[in-house]
């Protein structure tokens, strides 16, 4: 196969922040249509077309560049992990567990350690909620299943014959085939306990040697937050009347992790089913309840922002949105993360809703667990 290479001329960041007018307003370009329904992985037919200039004529639309690229990289028998140079500008940014790694030529490298570490390794699409276009980028919050048996030595040690199953969201901005932005959470915390490995063992570990990337710089902290965040929020420079998914995205997050928690009753569903970091996984307000009351002791002046919001849909057949979430906590109480060391730390997350209604069914959240627990680690260490 002849590989394509898109017109790398110029850079494409900073990257543009979305408008209202760029989230789709239906679900005939979505993965579900795309897998009718899970009867494909790759579909014989795939998809509508959709204006996709400067990337690969291959590509149908955005939802089947985000499935075909990654299975071309993980999963065929030729398995292209190369081709990683050719949707993943030489100068992208993405922002990790680790910190931010620079350009392609790193994520080509750790590709193949974990394709050497997970041979028979899968990477299969849960879910892509996408906005924009391909003039001021394609938006993607791809949710993927990692499964696989660690069958080969990796950066954590030997192989241990575990099999792993752990999800992962990447937001990514394209533009010309290239991303050339992302914030990506692999579960990292789950997958190392499923490889049967003791956490804080490994956070130890780290906090002595941390990988190239961590700990992050102010200025790093404060890109990862700020990238692609619009100078105001939507709902407040574009308004609009009746249900809006930016203004119920930002008021249930102040509500559930700086508020009160009202919106918990008031917009959940009473049989929610949740997944999130480090195999967390419960159906129901009680259990959201006092997953949200176990990290807000662990940090009492947790003060949550978020930083980008972006969906698909409509009223009739509901809202699939995508939020990217920040914050800033001290460990000061609780006994999540062992005993309190009044280290100022770093989270992050991205959160995926299934919304009906104006009522939350369904909801997939990663933080970065792992890399909160090797800034503890490092404060007690150097304490």
């Amino acid at each position: 196969m002849t590989q394509f290479m898109p017109d790398r001329s110029k850079s494409h960041h900073p990257a543009a922040a979305l408008s209202r007018g760029h989230m789709p307003t239906s679900f005939d370009i979505s993965l579900k249509n795309y897998t009718k329904g899970g009867a494909h992985r790759i579909p014989p037919y795939l998809g509508p077309s959709q204006s996709l200039g400067g990337f690969d004529p291959e590509y149908r639309n955005i939802v089947d560049y985000i499935v075909r690229i990654t299975y071309r990289i993980w999963e065929t028998e030729a398995r292209e992990v190369e081709y990683i140079e050719a949707c993943y500008s030489d100068d992208s940014l993405v922002y990790d567990d680790y910190g931010l790694q620079h350009g392609n030529a790193k994520i080509v490298d750790d590709t193949h350690h974990t394709t050497g570490a997970i041979p028979d390794i899968i990477l299969d699409a849960e879910e892509v909620i996408w906005a924009g276009d391909d003039t001021i980028g394609f938006h993607t919050s791809h949710l993927t299943r990692i499964k696989g048996k660690n069958t080969g030595p990796s950066k954590y040690g030997d192989p241990t014959g575990a099999e792993v199953d752990v999800m992962v969201i990447a937001n990514c901005v394209a533009l010309g085939n290239d991303i050339f932005l992302e914030h990506v959470l692999y579960n990292t915390s789950a997958m190392l306990k499923q490889l049967g490995l003791d956490l804080w063992e490994e956070a130890d570990r780290l906090a002595a040697d941390p990988f190239p990337g961590w700990p992050r710089s102010a200025e790093t902290w404060a890109d990862l937050r700020s990238g692609v965040r619009p100078e105001r929020p939507l709902s407040v420079g574009e308004p609009v009347e009746g249900f809006d998914p930016d203004a119920f995205a930002r008021a249930i997050h102040d509500s559930l992790w700086n508020g009160d928690g009202a919106a918990l009753d008031e917009c959940y569903a009473a049989d929610l089913s949740f997944e999130g970091t480090t195999d967390r996984k419960f159906f129901g307000r009680d259990a959201y309840r006092a997953y949200i009351a176990e990290l807000r002791e662990a940090f009492p002046d947790m003060k949550h922002h978020v930083d980008e919001v972006y969906w698909m849909g409509n009223d009739d057949d509901g809202y699939l949105i995508s939020t990217r979430w920040s914050a800033d906590a001290t460990h000061t109480g609780g006994i999540l993360y062992r005993d309190p060391t009044g280290q100022k730390c770093q989270i992050w997350g991205i959160t995926q809703q299934r919304v009906k209604n104006g009522v939350v069914q369904q909801e997939w959240q990663l933080f970065n667990e792992l890399d909160l627990m090797i800034q503890i680690a490092m404060a007690r260490r150097d304490g």
